[in-house]
Parts: C-alpha cells; structure tokens; sequence
C-alpha cells in the first residue's frame, strides 16, 4: 500500500510540474487524487488546509511582509544602506561590502530573501555601477548577499519550518504519557540562527575582497570620515534602532516573535509619519498591496503543502526514506553530505517555502533519527535553501538584480558562480559544527 501511495502521490506531482502547473496546483491536485484513491472523504482536504493557518506563529508572517514593505517606503532601509556605506570607506571593495553589510541590516528586518535583494539593489547596483563596477559583479554579489535575508532572524523560512515540524518530533516522556509530539521552538531557531548568518556573511565578505582585490575594485578615496560616519549614524539612529528593538525583544522575552511583528509595524509607521515623514498614504497603500499580494500566494502554497505533507506522514513516508537512507549508512557526515546536495539540487527548481513544507516531514525524522539536533537542521536547511535564491533556473534574486541592472540572468548566474561555492563550504561547516547553532540558544537557556 506505501509503495503504492508513493507513487500516486508523487507520480501526480512530478507529472504535473512537467506539464507546468504552478507549484500549488501540483501539490493540492496530487493530494486530492491521493485522497480518492485511498477513499478518503474530501472534505478532510479542506479541514486539514484550514487548520494549516491557524496557528499563531503564522500570524507573524503577513505582519514581517508589511514590516519590510513599510520600512523601504518609510526611509529606513536608505538609512540602514548610507550607514553602511559609510563603514566601508576605502576598503578593498567597500561599495560591495556596503551591499553586504546592508543586507544584512535589511534582512533582520525583512526576513525575506528577495524582499532584501529588491529594497538594497535598487539603491546600491546603480551605485557600485556608477562606481565602475561590472554590472554581472554588482548584481552577483547582491543577489547573493540577498538570501542572508532568509537567514537572519526574524526569519519567515524559519517560522515556516517551526509550524512545518509539528507533530513530527517525538518527546518520549509524551509518547508514553499522552501520544503527542513536540514542535522545534521558533525564538530557538531564531537565536540559533545568529551564528551561522555570520559565518556566511563572513564567507561572502572574504570572496568579495580576493574578487574585489582582482578586479581592481577600491574603495573611496576619502578614506573613513568619524564626522561622516557620525553624521550618517545620527540620520540613520532610527533605522538602526529598529532591528534592535524587535531582534531584543524575542531574544529578551518581553514579547514572542509573532508580536515582534506587530511591534515593528507600530514602530515603522511612528518613525515613518512622525519622524522621518516619508511614509505617505500612497506609499502605505502600495506596501499594503504587496503584503496582501505576497501572502496570498504563501498561503496557497501552505493549504497544499500542509495536505501533502499530512498525507506523507499518515502514510509512513517519511519512515520508508529514512529506512532506506539509513540502510545505506548511519555515517553522519555522510548523511548531512546527502541532505545538503539534495537541498542544493531541490532549492534550484523550487519556491524556498514550497520546499521547507514539502520536504520537512520527509526529512526532519531522518535527521532525528541520527542524532541531528532538530534545531540545528533547521538552521541547516534554511541556510542551504537560500543559495536556491541565487542558483538559476528559479533563483528569485537573479531576476530581481537582473531587472534593475538590465543585463541577462546568464551573465549574473556565471558571476554568483563563486558566492554560491562559498557559501556552500559555510554550510558544511554549520553542518559539521553543531555548536556554531546550537551554543547561543543554550546562553539564552533555551
């Protein structure tokens, strides 16, 4: 019966994504063949879609999406990129260092991957371009610097994989009690995931100065200015406030990151109204129309990738793989190495949140199963997925940093060639060093 509900469930889907229906029609029309032939009724379809969005964390996700939008109309991403630029000064490379250390200003922010790409290289590929950098090498190393917007907490991948992995990891002590399992912790993963986002953003940094160094890419001739960073510090105080006010209340506790969400709201639109006075009712409507835009479509793609994922577990998927993969080896290493490659090779053709619904019940119980912290793959998984971002053929960041530099998504892919290996070999070492994820949640005693 496994070997057969295999094959129709992910027969349907493979055959539908070949004949190119969009990712949510793959997934809700194989779940419903599915559902027919086991015999279910199908009105548990649109039970289980519905309470795929009931949960709390999820209430955080429209709330970031707005929270982004509302900070590139307000101002405070131009300020958050003016100071960046101004610690860059005359190092090697410094307007592409700038682009770095913006992202990852922004993407503390965002927590999205392209909303970063899009709200930093609007301002920053026409800058570096005016500052004789190649055009493929601005856009590269944009759209490359843009995943660490998944990776930096607050991070909407991860909330997605928090909620993904309930029901999926068993507490012992519950199982015997009361039959229930638990859920990775959100704030965990978000605390988790500081670390390894400084070893990529450290990784890209490196890369970028040999590349720079090569090129011939130098800084301002100016050299640092104290009164100049001061004065861009001074303007941008409120924008880089903001990340520490919501990264410091989760990581505090005062509030949960789902009410994070709602505080960076409040506190982008005083700053934007009150203070910096940018944020007009046209730009509020514009953010609000891509909140709206962007959360529709996730949530699609959640009804049917919750009903999917359901159907794997009910049907012992999962299991069945983790069986087969274990029979193979129990080496660890080998087993991350195995993961990490069908990350990487999954993550070029899909939609970063499609996968984590998809593939978390599959492949969550292996790594429990092995002895992977739950926690620690998470920040794993979502990390190796943000290379998809700037890997073609669906890399979203190249065709963002492709349409604001007019130039072709080939001549960006063969220059982000060296970001995407770097980063890979920061995955391995996040893989292979548990610690780099998991000793800061233990400071914060989670």
């Amino acid at each position: 019966m496994e070997t057969t509900i295999v094959t129709v469930l992910f027969g349907s889907f493979l055959l539908l994504l070949l004949i190119g229906a969009p990712i949510t029609v793959a997934l809700g029309v194989s779940s419903l063949f599915s559902f027919f032939y086991l015999g279910e009724n199908p009105a548990k379809f649109v039970q289980i879609a519905f309470s795929s969005v009931g949960s709390f964390p999820l209430m955080a996700l429209p709330a970031f999406i707005l929270a982004g939008a509302l900070m590139e109309a307000a101002g405070i991403s131009r300020r958050l990129i003016a100071v960046a630029e101004s610690l860059a000064g005359p190092f090697t490379g410094g307007m592409a260092v700038a682009t770095v250390m913006a992202c990852v200003f922004f993407g503390a922010i965002s927590g999205s991957g392209p909303a970063t790409t899009a709200a930093v290289g609007m301002l920053m590929i026409p800058a570096m371009i005016e500052r004789q950098y190649d055009k493929g090498y601005a856009s590269a190393v944009t759209a490359s610097a843009g995943g660490l917007g998944i990776v930096i907490p607050p991070s909407i991948p991860m909330i997605i994989f928090g909620i993904s992995s309930l029901g999926l990891l068993p507490t012992p002590e519950a199982i015997e009690k009361y039959g229930i399992f638990q859920s990775v912790s959100i704030p965990k993963l978000f605390v988790a995931g500081v670390i390894p986002a400084a070893v990529i953003t450290l990784s890209l940094l490196t890369m970028n100065y040999f590349m720079c160094k090569k090129r011939g890419y130098t800084g301002t001739t100016e050299g640092w200015s104290a009164r100049g960073i001061l004065r861009t510090v001074y303007r941008g105080f409120w924008a880089l406030l903001a990340p520490v006010v919501i990264l410091g209340g989760i990581y505090t506790g005062f509030f949960t990151p789902t009410e994070s969400a709602v505080v960076a709201i409040f506190y982008t639109l005083f700053v934007g109204t009150a203070l910096y006075r940018e944020l007009t009712f046209r730009k509020l409507f514009d953010a609000l129309e891509i909140t709206t835009w962007l959360t529709g479509r996730i949530l699609m793609i959640m009804f049917t990738a919750t009903v999917f994922g359901r159907l794997l577990v009910e049907n012992q998927i999962p299991g069945i793989i983790a069986d087969s993969m274990l029979s193979f080896t129990q080496n660890i290493y080998v087993i991350w190495t195995l993961m990490i490659v069908f990350l990487l090779f999954v993550g070029m053709f899909m939609e970063t949140l499609s996968t984590i619904l998809i593939l978390v019940p599959v492949m969550l119980p292996v790594a429990y199963s092995v002895g992977i912290d739950p926690v620690h793959f998470g920040v794993v998984m979502v990390c190796t997925l943000g290379i998809g971002f700037q890997t073609p053929p669906l890399g979203e960041n190249l065709f963002i940093a492709s349409g604001i530099s007019k130039i072709s998504i080939e001549e960006i892919s063969l220059k982000i060639l060296p970001f995407a290996a770097v980063n890979t070999i920061a995955i391995f070492v996040i893989a292979f060093v548990p610690e780099l994820s998991l000793w800061l949640p233990r400071v914060f005693g989670y």
